[in-house]
């Protein structure tokens, strides 16, 4: 489901200290849901600083393997659509060379990608319960923690749009900081 953290996690996966140490090389693509292999290739490319100013796919997958080979490295895939395996297969033809203990995280809604790309099984991220969505939208609103009548009754009208939240924390950030 949209909205329920998927980037967010693996963004914070991706940027915690422990896990930069544990990689040579990091890249980060958002792939959405036109798959076009030229472009995340390229994408990466930039981001491992391998040449790139180039549209053709072969130069490309063979300078990447080049600057990846003999390298232990993390590659995140976010919010992966495609359902073509040929592309998908296409697209990791480079990381095939990289050292044993290398990533490669998809985060998708569509349990068929998951399914085709893993190796591991899914991870599935559930809602937040009601309490934990009140209390993203909270912070975001910056509603203040003074029990006064005011804010009994704001905070009575917030309860009712974080039950319209269904456990969504982006839904929950974005009203609560509209709000604000």
């Amino acid at each position: 489901m949209g909205g329920v953290g998927k980037t967010t996690l693996a963004q914070s996966v991706y940027n915690h200290t422990s896990i930069v140490q544990k990689f040579d090389v990091q890249a980060w693509a958002c792939v959405s849901d036109h798959f076009d292999v030229l472009k995340v290739t390229k994408t990466i490319a930039e981001e491992v600083r391998s040449a790139c100013n180039t549209n053709n796919l072969n130069i490309l997958h063979r300078d990447l393997k080049e600057k990846l080979a003999g390298k232990k490295f993390l590659i995140v895939l976010d919010d992966v659509w495609t359902e073509d395996y040929d592309s998908w297969y296409s697209l990791l033809r480079p990381f095939q060379y990289g050292t044993m203990g290398s990533k490669i995280v998809v985060t998708t809604r569509i349990e068929k990608v998951a399914s085709m790309v893993q190796t591991f099984q899914p991870y599935h991220l559930k809602q937040l319960s009601d309490e934990d969505c009140w209390s993203v939208f909270a912070n975001h609103a910056c509603f203040s923690p003074e029990q006064t009548n005011e804010n009994m009754v704001i905070q009575n009208i917030g309860i009712e749009i974080v039950k319209k939240c269904k456990g969504l924390p982006l839904a929950a950030q974005s009203l609560g900081g509209l709000l604000r």
